[in-house]
């Protein structure tokens, strides 16, 4: 038997296995009347509030095989599968006659109160104790027997009742906490994207223009930019192919070979031809002097290599995570075309349709460091700040952008650099792109810090969760009440009522089979 609880027991407390304290089995097989039922399966589970959110409502011609179990109120379901989650709950009385999935332990208490069973199963004490008993790499679940098995303190039932509803009442004040620090997180999320939607539309600093009028100087406005940029470009790519070709052995006699530069393609989308005074409409193509695919070499997790970016590392908020890197030696043939510049713009150019298109500017750290095949790199001209870039493509204009161009296959949403390139996005005059950065990255900071403020306030909310379980499964949370009947009593009072119902059944068998035996004599 697993235990995993103190030693020492408050008065009047015993030990029981789990299968002394719940039904043996519960009834098996679809509903009798053939029509339609309610189906609760694992994903109907909510496991942080261990409640039961989604039932199904399903004929019994779709029931699915794992369909059997018979629930009724009051039974605690325990998942089987992947034990670490802990998706609990308790069924309601609205839910009886509700057909549960066979991968759940069921859980019907026998002279303890269901809330008792509810709350054990939630410890970390039963948590972890499962999870060492996995089986199974693909499908990782426990038996019904290690669940049965496992012994848990067992407090008389009138302080059994006095704790559930002490633990009842600590819950309820924890989840409203946690339900506002919830829609803080959410209405984060909505200033996060309202912040990068006023960034692209010109309504986050002074344009370049007023401030020019109030100080009454000329400026260069974003289309004075944008050809001074295409220059720039096109001397890029001008040096690119001479260097290329000097390298090769073969430079060239005249400057014929000038004529092959493709001109970018301008901006033609009317939708956006609304831009502040000052600014114009550009493509990534005009603004990118290299514009290319990472890596497809297998990476290893051996650290001392060059780090490689995959499509995890790049965060759907505009940052890079450093985490669970995987590298390249450095002596890798791509090297050092494909190691990253301070300043390139990564694209996430396949996910799903809702991470697809994730972008974040590479600001130098780790260094050297290079980027996987999912990853597009574009390296942009000076006349275009590519953190500005990255901006319009994470905010609602280039989310709409994405959900126009992607392409969908087997599940995967793709966006390749040919159409990366044709993005369309409101470009304002240099020093405007760097006060708008600015002031973004100065509000995204603070939107950053409030966030980790919620989300550790978030996880103490679960550490006091676990605090409160085990205060109350070590007698600690209530008082004890000396005239109460002692846990052992109560066992022992559970055990008899066990072998007498188990007796009758086996009397009944004895009856049911000797009247056959005579029928088929007669």
């Amino acid at each position: 038997m697993s235990e995993l609880w103190a030693n020492i027991l408050p008065p009047g407390w015993t030990r029981a296995a789990i299968r002394e304290l719940t039904a043996p089995s519960v009834e098996q097989g679809l509903p009798a009347d053939r029509g339609r039922f309610v189906y609760v399966d694992i994903s109907s589970i909510d496991n942080h509030a261990k409640r039961i959110v989604e039932p199904k409502l399903l004929s019994t011609s779709d029931a699915p095989s794992r369909a059997k179990q018979h629930l009724r109120p009051d039974d605690v379901l325990v998942s089987m599968t992947r034990p670490n989650l802990n998706a609990v709950a308790m069924v309601p009385k609205q839910m009886a006659g509700a057909i549960g999935s066979t991968g759940f332990h069921v859980l019907r208490g026998a002279g303890v109160h269901p809330g008792w069973l509810l709350y054990l199963v939630q410890t970390g004490s039963f948590v972890d104790s499962m999870s060492l008993l996995v089986q199974g790499a693909l499908y990782p679940a426990i038996r019904p027997k290690d669940i049965a098995s496992f012994v848990v303190p067992l407090a008389p039932l009138p302080e059994q009742r006095r704790i559930v509803e002490e633990i009842e009442k600590h819950f309820a004040r924890l989840e409203s906490s946690e339900a506002a620090l919830k829609r803080i997180r959410a209405n984060l999320k909505r200033y996060r994207a309202a912040l990068l939607e006023a960034a692209c539309e010109g309504r986050l600093v002074p344009t370049e223009a007023e401030f020019a009028r109030a100080e009454g100087r000329g400026y260069e406005p974003a289309h004075q930019l944008l050809a001074r940029t295409l220059k720039q470009r096109r001397i890029g790519w001008e040096a690119d192919q001479l260097a290329k070709m000097e390298a090769a052995g073969k430079p060239p006699n005249d400057g014929r070979w000038k004529t092959a530069y493709r001109e970018p393609t301008p901006a033609g989308r009317e939708e956006l031809t609304k831009v502040p005074e000052g600014w114009c409409l550009a493509t990534v193509e005009q603004v990118s002097l290299h514009v290319e695919y990472g890596t497809s070499a297998k990476t290893s997790e051996h650290q001392g290599g060059v780090p490689v970016l995959r499509m995890g590392n790049i965060l759907s908020d505009g940052r890079i995570n450093l985490k669970e890197l995987k590298f390249l030696p450095s002596d890798h043939p791509e090297f050092p075309r494909l190691l990253l510049k301070t300043g390139d713009l990564l694209f996430n150019r396949t996910n799903s349709a809702e991470l697809v298109g994730k972008s974040a500017v590479y600001r130098g750290v780790p260094s050297p460091c290079s980027f996987a095949s999912y990853l597009i790199r574009v390296e942009t001209a000076t006349g275009c700040d590519s953190i500005y870039l990255s901006v319009c493509l994470n905010c609602s204009l280039g989310r709409s952008w994405i959900k126009e161009v992607v392409s969908q296959q087997v599940g995967q949403a793709n966006v390749n650099g040919s159409k990366l390139q044709a993005f369309v996005f409101p470009l304002p005059p240099l020093a405007e792109q760097r006060r708008i950065v600015a002031e973004v990255e100065r509000r995204l900071s603070v939107i950053e810090e409030l966030e980790g403020v919620v989300e550790a306030n978030l996880k103490r909310a679960a550490r006091l969760r676990q605090s409160i379980l085990k205060r109350a499964f070590e007698g600690r949370l209530v008082a004890q009440d000396p005239n109460d009947e002692p846990a052992s009593v109560l066992l022992e009072r559970i055990r008899r009522d066990r072998a007498a119902k188990a007796s009758g059944g086996e009397r009944r068998c004895r009856r049911g089979r000797a009247t056959n035996i005579m029928k088929a004599g007669a």
